[in-house]
């Protein structure tokens, strides 16, 4: 037997100028800053030590002021002062659209590092959009989260003897860029006495080139490019990421003001993509930093532990909404002989305030952890493409050094295992990572509040598979027999996808609700009725199946068979009243201990024109 429920068809623009360097004397320099991965945003906020100021008095943010930024007019390809006269570079961008995005007035003042460093304890500079991050220097500045990672490498000659780590350079000349951060680094180090000083990077690199002196220390980025752009053909990096540096923007001490204008801007440009246009724009092409096996793992479980912690709140949200809901119908059923004629306005009001109240709910939860996940999930996704690029760069060297010397070990695993292991890993941590981008996406697009009276052409197959991934741990727990056919080119459908996911996930979840055991199965259908020109969605399960006299009260507001389980009475109740403003039709067909079959149907958008 069969019954039918049948419908009638019813921000301010910012400024930038460039003030000239405070010295007039030209300094070819060359800089780096290597992008690693965001995820350190957070880290650096626990880093910074509590350090009392340098007796330089602070310069305190004024929002109608314009905002001085100060940069070293030669480190490509982060800052420098290109060709006609104009400051360039992944610093400059960035900066240019966080001003954006914030409204801020901001000015560029380049000149050399020191003059910046100076400028910036002065009160001349008001912040440096480019410096690593330092325990000496957080006694005198105020760091950013950092919006990059730069890696140092050291460089040789090609004919000069290899080294792989800083140690190995004991008691040999070393060139450095003055001032800045490995010169710092090599000092604690002990290699002041060896130690070759240059005012820029590329001076370095052109003394080493010359012959002079036995390696040079340089950020590896800059590095890179000077010797392309100054075509020093003798000089190699032999060592690569020997160090790496937070590397973010600095205020003076006690400016929290316009550090936090800035870091909520980095935040916004992060949020919208373009941090990850400027990236690719300037640094997207070279060499990406090293990744270990424990750095993955490490960073692979920050994204699942969040995603757990959101599931099991959402759940235990879910009792919650649940009981309230059993003991408000209990109040309201109390009240049905006595107010017979207010029972129906009271079901239409408690259906939309428990909508209202779920949606509410789990948008909040989703929104609150939505930014933490995507973000490292999205560098991952960034990453692991170049990771792969680098293991097929590095397959060749690799297997050569195993038909030459035998079986070795990577990564404390022989590597005639992990040759195999590798290409497998990567693809799953970029299955992985998708998995979890299209999983947020489907909750946040589930929980955000949409206008029932927005209708647009809506491609039903596409809901009906946003439903099924939204419900997919449920699906897993109930059956081991789920399918779901789709006839694929269906016509669209005028409606609002949003809800009718909502009336398949109701579909469902009944389903799996019904059914005794994991051997029954649930299958969903897509199909196209040429006769009535209307899309229809089919869901059958094998479950325990309804009685006869049951099914004309299916969609009645706060009819439940399974009260003693938390059921409500309102899911099949909302989803009748969404199809009804589709212009659709609910049908029920259902044999007690075979299972049952619910058939959705909407007319398409040809119909309804």
């Amino acid at each position: 037997m069969s019954h039918c429920v049948f419908t009638d068809t019813p921000k301010p623009a910012s400024r930038f100028r460039f003030f000239p360097p405070f010295s007039t004397n030209p300094s070819p320099a060359a800089g780096n800053r290597a992008l690693f991965s965001l995820l350190l945003l957070v880290l650096l906020l626990s880093l910074a030590p509590l350090a009392q100021a340098q007796q330089s008095a602070p310069v305190h943010y004024d929002p109608a002021a314009t905002i001085v930024v100060g940069g070293d007019r030669s480190y490509p390809p982060y800052e420098f002062i290109d060709k006609d006269g104009r400051p360039a570079g992944y610093n400059v961008d960035l900066t240019k659209a966080i001003a954006e995005v914030m409204g801020m007035k901001v000015e560029f003042r380049f000149g050399s590092w020191a003059e910046m460093r100076a400028g910036l304890q002065q009160g001349k500079i008001n912040i440096l959009q480019g410096l690593s991050y330092s325990d000496e220097r957080s006694r005198s500045v105020d760091f950013s989260p950092p919006h990059a990672m730069v890696h140092h490498a050291i460089f040789a000659r090609r004919d000069s003897k290899r080294v792989r780590t800083l140690e190995e350079l004991k008691g040999k000349k070393v060139i450095v860029f003055q001032d800045g951060i490995m010169h710092e680094r090599l000092k604690l180090l002990g290699f002041g006495k060896d130690l070759v000083l240059t005012p820029t990077p590329a001076e370095a690199l052109r003394l080493l080139a010359s012959g002079q002196y036995d390696y040079a220390v340089v950020a590896q980025l800059p590095g890179m490019y000077l010797i392309r752009e100054l075509h020093l053909t003798n000089l190699v990096p032999v060592a690569k990421a020997v160090v790496s540096e937070q590397y973010g923007y600095g205020v003076a001490k006690g400016n929290k003001e316009l550090l936090t204008r800035f870091n909520e801007g980095l935040a916004i440009v992060i949020k919208t993509g373009q941090y990850a246009q400027i990236y690719n724009r300037w640094l997207g092409v070279h060499e990406p930093p090293r990744v270990t096996r424990e750095m993955a793992l490490k960073y692979g479980a920050m994204i699942l532990v969040p995603l757990l912690l959101v599931l099991a709140g959402t759940a235990l949200w879910n009792k919650t909404l649940h009981k309230r809901v059993v003991e408000r119908t209990t109040e309201l059923a109390q009240e049905v002989s006595e107010r017979n004629k207010a029972l129906e306005a009271l079901r239409r009001h408690q259906d939309k305030l428990i909508q209202a109240d779920k949606m509410a709910s789990l948008g909040t939860l989703v929104s609150g952890v939505a930014h933490e996940i995507n973000n490292p999930n999205g560098l991952l996704l960034l990453d692991i493409p170049i990771l792969r690029r680098v293991h097929e760069d590095a397959e060749e060297i690799l297997e050569a050094r195993y038909l030459q010397e035998g079986d070795f070990m990577l990564g404390g695993v022989p590597y005639s295992e992990m040759r195999e292991e590798i290409p497998r890993i990567l693809e799953e941590m970029q299955d992985g990572a998708q998995r979890i981008k299209r999983i947020v996406n489907d909750l946040k697009d589930f929980a955000r509040r949409d206008d029932a009276g927005y209708m647009e052409p809506i491609d039903v197959e596409a809901a009906a598979k946003r439903a099924v991934r939204l419900v997919e741990p449920t699906i897993r727990s109930a059956t081991n027999r789920f399918e779901a056919l789709y006839a694929g080119n269906l016509p669209p459908v005028l409606g609002n996808a949003q809800r009718i996911e909502q009336v398949i996930v109701n579909l469902v979840l009944n389903a799996c609700q019904s059914l005794p055991g994991r051997d029954q199965g649930v299958t969903l259908t897509t199909s196209l009725d040429s006769e009535s020109d209307s899309v229809l969605i089919e869901v059958r399960d094998e479950g325990v199946g309804i009685a006869q006299e049951h099914l004309p009260q299916l969609v009645d507001p706060f009819f439940t068979t399974k009260r003693e389980t938390g059921g409500t009475g309102l899911g099949l109740s909302v989803s009748a009243g969404i199809v009804k403003e589709h212009g659709g039709t609910l049908c029920f067909a259902s044999t007690p201990g075979e299972g049952t079959t619910v058939t959705l149907s909407l007319p398409v958008t040809s119909r309804r024109s």
